[in-house]
């Protein structure tokens, strides 16, 4: 830390930063958002002097102002909104552009933020920022924050608001939606019993008509795939399972004219199957078409789930397909490179792979590995953290004992002898799987360039 940057600090606004806060809302503020900044500036400022208490905000409980220095000169602000639902707002957040992208000023003001939001029994926080303000967008999202949806001309004709949340949850949230051992992979008759029942069972409560002639059309259209007919009203019947091979969720996928890829059913028995689902299919489907949809009704679990896979909430169906239901549609665009394959890992596998301490992965021989060749691009996810890597090579073996006398046990699980390294993979997989055969994997993950510190001009609901 040079002498510059040990002068950083951050303090609450007091009454002679007034003017700089004005200036530094207009100028960030009025590309983006129309009316009156300064009279917006003094509110929020006057606000926060006079203790905190908003006597014209309804779901206001605090309002409070934050300032970085360097050298104590003002450099930048944050402005949080304390809400009555244990929630905060971030409004606005923004850096001086001389100092844009240095002494991370930005970074520092939302950690500073967000821990004052934690101290005082926040659930999440949230915000809104143009979409065209793309350094603004691309800063939130770099730090955990999730689109929950889009308004266009929102605060200003022309431009499209972004909004923006991030939960604060004990450590243990991430894992209601991850589970070990789930596969995802195409039906199998071996599967259709226990398709059958998932769906009788389940989808009736948010889908009239379901019976079992419905299923059988489901099945007749699986049996036409063969075809890629599109006139045929073929289907694509994916299925996450267990390692006991118990089926834990179902997705059927109809391409259609002009290339969307309808997903109907698409329903699994827990959260994490659900999202193994999520986060699988659209690869598998890419041969098929170029934009997933999905009708559903999701509770709240899946309703994150679904945003944080990057999934767009189009419509809002009232009574479409049950009397007493609000059915949703959901997106998905999977064309371009940026959709790739994702594996999922524990997290202290993925911090092997990331610091390149494990550079190889084994799987079985499901047909959706076998189809992995060198030079592709993988994205390896554990919770809500990813790495991309590229496929070096692809050897394939009949056994694990066979792969074990060619390959490093290091290399797979650093640390782990093969003695335990053998145990490990057979707990993984039962005998059934092992025969389908080993495949192995040569990991060089993608470095990504340095980030830029970005923390444009941005505000929530003013």
């Amino acid at each position: 830390m040079n002498g510059q940057d040990s002068a950083f600090a951050i303090r609450e606004a007091v009454e002679d930063d007034f003017d700089f806060v004005v200036r530094l809302m207009v100028e960030a503020l009025d590309p983006y958002y129309g009316g009156d900044h300064v009279e917006h500036a003094k509110r929020i400022f006057s606000t926060h002097v006079s203790g905190g208490k908003d006597r014209l905000g309804f779901f206001s409980r605090e309002q409070r102002m934050f300032i970085a220095t360097l050298g104590n000169a003002p450099v930048g602000m944050v402005h949080v909104v304390g809400k009555r639902q244990q929630t905060y707002k971030i409004s606005p957040l923004i850096v001086n552009p001389a100092f844009q992208g240095k002494h991370g000023i930005g970074s520092r003001l939302l950690k500073h933020a967000e821990d004052y939001a934690r101290t005082n029994g926040a659930r999440q926080m949230y915000c809104t920022v143009a979409e065209q303000n793309a350094s603004a967008a691309g800063f939130f999202r770099k730090n955990g924050y999730t689109v929950a949806g889009r308004s266009d001309s929102h605060y200003k004709l022309g431009m499209t608001e972004l909004m923006l949340y991030k939960l604060f949850v004990d450590p243990g949230f991430q894992y209601r939606f991850d589970r070990p051992h789930i596969s995802v992979l195409p039906a199998e008759p071996r599967h259709e019993g226990q398709i059958r029942r998932l769906l009788l069972d389940q989808l009736p409560t948010c889908f009239s008509g379901i019976d079992a002639s419905w299923v059988d059309a489901l099945f007749s259209g699986y049996r036409r795939s063969g075809s890629r007919d599109i006139n045929e009203k073929y289907k694509v019947i994916y299925v996450a399972t267990d390692r006991a091979n118990e089926v834990l969720g179902v997705v059927g996928a109809t391409p259609k004219k002009g290339e969307p890829i309808k997903l109907m059913p698409f329903i699994a028995t827990d959260l994490p199957a659900f999202t193994a689902l999520l986060s699988d299919v659209p690869f598998f489907l890419k041969p098929h078409g170029r934009k997933l949809y999905v009708h559903i009704t999701p509770t709240v679990d899946e309703t994150i789930a679904l945003q944080q896979q990057g999934w767009r909430l189009d419509a809002a169906m009232p009574a479409a397909y049950h009397p007493d239901t609000v059915t949703q549609q959901w997106s998905f665009d999977i064309g371009g490179e940026n959709v790739m394959r994702m594996m999922r890992v524990k997290q202290r596998f993925l911090d092997f792979i990331k610091n390149g301490q494990k550079s190889l992965e084994v799987r079985v021989g499901y047909d959706s590995v076998k189809t992995i060749r060198p030079g592709e691009r993988v994205s390896f996810a554990s919770r809500d953290q990813t790495q991309v890597v590229r496929i070096a090579a692809v050897r394939n073996y009949p056994d694990f004992s066979a792969m074990l006398r060619n390959e490093s046990a290091e290399r797979i699980v650093p640390g782990m002898d093969l003695d335990d390294l053998l145990r490990l993979l057979r707990e993984i997989y039962p005998p059934d799987r092992e025969r389908l055969g080993v495949v192995v994997l040569e990991l060089e993950p993608e470095r990504p360039a340095k980030p830029v510190e970005m923390a444009g001009g941005q505000m929530a609901n003013r």
